[in-house]
């Protein structure tokens, strides 16, 4: 199960995953710093949801970046060859 599903804790996340709760405590902390994930304490554990607003920026950001990407390739398949000349 992801965090595109539901909040989860660190311990429910890593259960699915091939890698130690600790490296997914570090990840999630990337994730926070990003402005990706954001956490609320529930006791003594910390349950992470998907922040929509930071989702929504690098989503906003990697269309910019594919949109110039492919733009710039259709400029490069559309420009004469130097046989066609």
């Amino acid at each position: 199960m992801s965090l595109a599903e539901r909040p989860q804790a660190v311990v429910e996340l890593a259960a699915g995953l091939p890698v130690s709760r600790s490296a997914v405590s570090q990840h999630l902390r990337v994730l926070k710093d990003a402005s990706l994930v954001t956490e609320q304490a529930v006791g003594t554990r910390r349950i992470y949801r998907l922040n929509a607003d930071g989702v929504a920026a690098l989503r906003d950001q990697l269309d910019t970046f594919w949109n110039r990407a492919l733009g710039g390739y259709q400029d490069l398949v559309d420009q004469p060859t130097k046989e066609a000349q």
